[in-house]
C-alpha cells in the first residue's frame, strides 16, 4: 500500500485527551486546555424526533443566526465540526499541489498540517508571493492580541503578495471582540471562529468561517455532508442568544490573569502580555521535568515544545481556587 503522505504526524493539542497514557486516568486540574473558566449557561435540550432526522445539510437557520450576529450574509458562513475541519476545508479548496501558505513560527499547528494535506509548501518568510496566510488573534500560545487596524494592514500586504488571510479568531471573544475583523467584506479575507473556547464546549465540535461568498460556496462542496450533528447545531444556535454573557467572563478573566502574572514574576517566570484566557510562561530551561512536576501535583499544563518553544509552558485562567492550586503547586516546583 502507498501512502500519501509518509512522515506527517497529527497535531499535537491540550487537554486530558492529548496528555500522555500514563496520566490520562489520574485526578488533576487540566490547565493545558483553554476554556471560559466562567461561561453562560446552555440548557436547551434536543428532541428525539431531531435525533432521528438528518440534519440539514445546508444548516440554513444556523447560517443566518450566525450572520445575523456578525452583521453578515447567510452565503458568507461556512460551518463545520470543529474550527480544525474549517481549517482543513477551507485549504483543500484554495491550495493544491507547489501552492505556498505563509504561516509564522510557533502557532497552532493545524494550520501547517492542514497546508501540507493539501499538498502546499510551507513559508515563514514575510514578503514572498503566497496563497495563503494565516494569522491567529489572539495568538496561540502568547495569548497577545493584535489591534484591528493592524490586522487590515497585513491584509493589505497578503493582498499584494497574490493571497487570502485566514484570522483565526477562536479566542476573540474572551479577549476584546471590538478588534475582530469578521465584519469586514474582502474577498481575500476568511475569518475562522469557535464557540468552543467562549462557551466551553469543547466536546460539542463546531465551529464556522467568514469569507467571500465564491469560496464559502467552494468550501461547502468541498466539505462533507452532515458534519455539524443536531446536538451542535442547537447548542450553538442558543449560545448565539447568550454572546451578551460573555463581559462577565471578560472581566473575571482579565482581573485573574493579572494575579497569574503577577504571581509568575515573583516566581523568576516571563509572562506573555497575553489579553485571552490564557498566559504563556517562559522558564528560562527544558519544561520536561517541571510539567512532570507539575503533573505529580495534580496540576496538568501545556508543554509548548510542539509549537517549537521548550521552555515555555501554557496555562489556561480557570476559577479562583484552581488557579491558586496552580501558584501553590508552581511554587512548591519551581523551588
Amino acid at each position: 500500500m502507498t501512502v500519501r503522505f509518509p512522515g506527517l504526524n497529527k497535531a499535537v493539542h491540550g487537554g486530558r485527551g492529548a496528555a500522555r497514557e500514563e496520566y490520562r486516568n489520574r485526578e488533576a486540574l487540566d490547565f493545558s486546555a483553554s476554556l471560559n473558566p466562567l461561561p453562560p449557561q446552555l440548557t436547551r435540550g434536543v428532541s428525539l424526533d431531531s435525533i432521528r432526522e438528518y440534519p440539514d445539510d445546508q444548516y440554513i437557520s444556523l447560517k443566518e443566526v450566525i450572520a445575523r450576529h456578525h452583521g453578515r450574509s447567510p452565503d458568507e458562513i461556512s460551518v463545520g465540526n470543529g474550527s480544525v475541519e474549517v481549517i482543513r476545508t477551507l485549504c483543500h479548496t484554495v491550495l493544491k499541489h507547489g501552492s505556498v501558505a505563509e504561516i509564522p513560527p510557533h502557532t497552532f499547528s493545524e494550520y501547517a498540517l492542514s497546508a501540507r494535506l493539501a499538498g502546499a509548501e510551507i513559508s515563514e518568510k514575510t514578503g514572498a508571493q503566497i496563497d495563503l496566510s494565516f494569522m491567529c488573534n489572539p495568538d496561540n500560545p502568547s495569548g497577545i492580541l493584535t489591534r484591528r487596524e493592524q490586522v487590515i494592514e497585513y491584509l493589505t500586504d497578503v493582498k499584494t503578495r497574490g493571497g487570502i488571510l485566514c484570522v483565526d479568531e477562536a479566542f476573540i471573544d474572551l479577549a476584546d471582540p471590538a478588534q475582530s475583523v469578521s465584519d469586514i467584506r474582502d474577498p481575500d479575507l476568511f475569518v475562522l471562529c469557535s464557540l468552543t473556547k467562549s462557551f466551553s464546549m469543547a466536546g460539542v465540535r463546531f465551529g464556522y468561517g467568514i469569507g467571500d461568498p465564491g469560496l464559502i460556496a467552494a468550501m461547502e462542496v468541498m466539505r462533507p455532508p452532515w458534519t455539524v450533528n443536531v446536538f451542535a447545531e442547537t447548542m450553538a444556535m442558543q449560545a448565539f442568544e447568550k454572546f451578551p454573557d460573555l463581559e462577565r467572563s471578560r472581566r473575571y478573566i482579565t482581573d485573574e490573569r493579572s494575579r497569574i502574572c503577577r504571581e509568575a514574576i515573583r516566581l523568576g517566570l516571563t509572562p506573555s502580555e497575553a489579553s485571552a484566557n490564557y498566559v504563556l510562561l517562559e522558564t528560562g530551561e527544558d519544561v520536561a521535568g517541571l510539567t512532570a512536576a507539575m503533573f505529580n501535583h495534580g496540576i496538568l499544563v501545556r508543554d509548548c515544545t510542539s509549537f517549537g518553544l521548550p521552555t515555555c509552558i501554557r496555562v489556561a485562567v480557570r476559577e479562583r481556587e484552581e488557579n491558586d492550586r496552580l501558584l501553590e503547586a508552581l511554587t512548591f516546583c519551581l523551588r
